[in-house]
């Protein structure tokens, strides 16, 4: 790492540990479909209410409930049917993971950019993950997506902390050292604040553990095996791992070289869109 990459990872760090870095706020809608998803006796029409309060978000679900995944007979025009098609629960954990958007935005046009490939990736990965959990697992579906989503909120510390620091932002390479060696950390200590549930809330720190071999198949599998699925054919690192040895991959039971897998997960890479 060059010298630039450590000094700033030691500041980042340090702030980190005093709690002095200005770390993002879950955002107000996600706060209000959260209080409203914990109420055991929650009617559609109150949480149709909560989301219908953001248009994009509305939007956004009914568009998810059309897509050729959810294999809708009849198209869905309105949030009630779109809510009622997929539960109160699973509603507001696709709405909670995809109004993270709004936060994704920066005042520079270098970081902004930055901050949308990030959100880009992490819309493909929610859609194979999603995918890969309904098809081949029986965990949830919408907690599967919520985790792609969020695996890599601890970039935007970093991207924020970088507009305030020229010498960073205009050092492409030092910034996606800074930012390959702490969203990890700082993605968990994200979603613990956030209070993410438990399953989630370990995530960013563990999905790139390749060798990481839980009891049992959980939600960090799932994310681990879209990452890797989202950078074939790409020109990154993680496009040359060899996934046949993925403790991962076992546990979920697949052939990763199968084509009707292939064609299932190229679909759902844009299901989230």
């Amino acid at each position: 790492m060059n010298k630039l990459a450590e000094k700033v990872q030691q500041a980042l760090v340090r702030a980190i540990d005093n709690d002095d870095l200005v770390l993002p706020t879950l955002p107000e809608v996600a706060l209000q479909i959260r209080q409203a998803a914990e109420d055991p006796e929650i009617s559609i029409s109150h949480l149709s209410k909560v989301i219908g309060r953001d248009t994009a978000l509305s939007a956004r679900l009914i568009k998810v409930v059309n897509s050729p995944l959810m294999r809708a007979t009849q198209e869905v025009t309105d949030l009630h049917t779109a809510i009622t098609r997929l539960g109160t629960n699973y509603s507001s954990n696709l709405a909670i993971g995809l109004v993270m958007e709004q936060i994704f935005h920066a005042r520079s046009e270098a970081v902004e950019q930055k901050m949308r490939d990030v959100w880009r990736r992490s819309l493909e990965v929610a859609g194979v993950s999603y995918a890969l959990c309904r098809s081949h697992s029986q965990l949830k579906p919408d907690q599967a997506a919520l985790g792609g989503l969020v695996h890599q909120i601890g970039v935007l510390p970093i991207l924020t902390y970088a507009e305030d620091h020229y010498e960073l932002l205009s050092d492409p390479v030092s910034l996606d050292h800074v930012i390959d060696s702490i969203h990890p950390v700082l993605g968990d200590k994200l979603l613990n604040v956030w209070d993410f549930p438990e399953m989630l809330a370990k995530l960013p720190g563990q999905y790139l553990n390749l060798e990481r071999d839980s009891a049992s198949l959980d939600y960090i599998d799932l994310v681990q095996i879209a990452v890797l699925y989202c950078h074939r054919g790409t020109d990154h690192p993680l496009a040359s791992v060899a996934v046949s040895n993925l403790p991962a991959l076992r546990k979920l039971g697949v052939d990763p070289y199968s084509e009707a897998l292939r064609v299932e997960l190229d679909e759902a890479r844009s299901m989230f869109y």
